[in-house]
């Protein structure tokens, strides 16, 4: 893992789009909001209509359009308040932050003490958490339902590198570096999410989203620079019915596993 991953970058590079994927027994898994789960309102999904025209992209264009503006919201331009979260996150837990919070969750979640100890290590940072949270589910809520399966097929065309954005210099909206450290990353905030009650419904519906995500790239081994090939789709269905049925607490487990799932190459 390298020593230093750009502190926006990892939030940026773990979702994407599925262009017909079929994704069979998977989709039905995100239904309808568990009783109880109060979000903040959610800005009503775009229109294929509202997204322009980009002489050159390949793949789905709502998942395209996804990926390219949750960068723009989150490295590219991002804005004042989540610019001070990233800086508070800093601050508290020291420079290299992100290798800090892999390792603390690495040590923390293969002990006895977990969840406690690792609720206390994050507690300082509930506040810019707060931030990153509404941002992130901002853009997911503009253009995907929350808890529909849509969000599904985008995560699974991001890790396969079917989606191609001439938008930017590294054209293919798909995580950083095969083995990929950012699926990791993500599930530790995720879970710093969940722990500290912030949108803690969705982040658990998303959770495994990340974890098949993680097991597709694995498989596909995409690059940021050339479009590849779908997987077949028995191939993509059957990593979506193996991992979006796991609960958090098995994720925690799975994740222990680094850079690779238990048992793939």
């Amino acid at each position: 893992m390298s020593n230093h991953l750009d502190r926006r970058r990892l939030m940026t590079t773990a979702l994407g789009g599925a262009a017909a994927v079929g994704l069979g027994t998977g989709a039905g898994l995100l239904g309808a909001a568990p009783a109880g789960a109060a979000e903040r309102p959610v800005t009503p999904h775009r229109g294929h209509d509202d997204f322009p025209d980009v002489p050159g992209m390949l793949g789905d264009r709502r998942a395209n359009e996804l990926w390219y503006m949750f960068d723009e919201t989150t490295l590219y331009n991002v804005g004042p308040e989540l610019e001070q979260a990233f800086t508070d996150i800093e601050t508290a837990l020291g420079d290299g932050w992100e290798r800090a919070i892999f390792d603390a969750w690495m040590a923390m979640a293969a002990t006895s003490d977990y969840p406690n100890n690792f609720i206390e290590y994050v507690t300082p940072i509930k506040g810019p958490l707060q931030v990153l949270s509404k941002a992130q589910l901002g853009v997911f809520d503009t253009y995907y339902r929350p808890y529909g399966h849509g969000i599904v097929g985008a995560f699974a065309d991001f890790a396969q590198g079917v989606l191609n954005d001439p938008r930017r210099e590294r054209p293919v909206h798909t995580m950083n570096g095969n083995p990929p450290p950012g699926y990791h990353i993500w599930f530790i905030f995720m879970r710093s999410m969940m722990l500290l009650d912030i949108s803690r419904h969705r982040w658990e519906r998303m959770a495994p989203i990340n974890a098949m995500a993680w097991a597709i790239q694995t498989i596909a081994k995409p690059s940021q620079f050339e479009v590849k090939e779908p997987l077949p789709r028995r191939v993509v269905a059957r990593e979506a019915a193996k991992w979006l049925p796991r609960s958090v607490h098995r994720l925690d487990r799975d994740f222990l596993s680094y850079p690779l799932p238990e048992g793939m190459s």
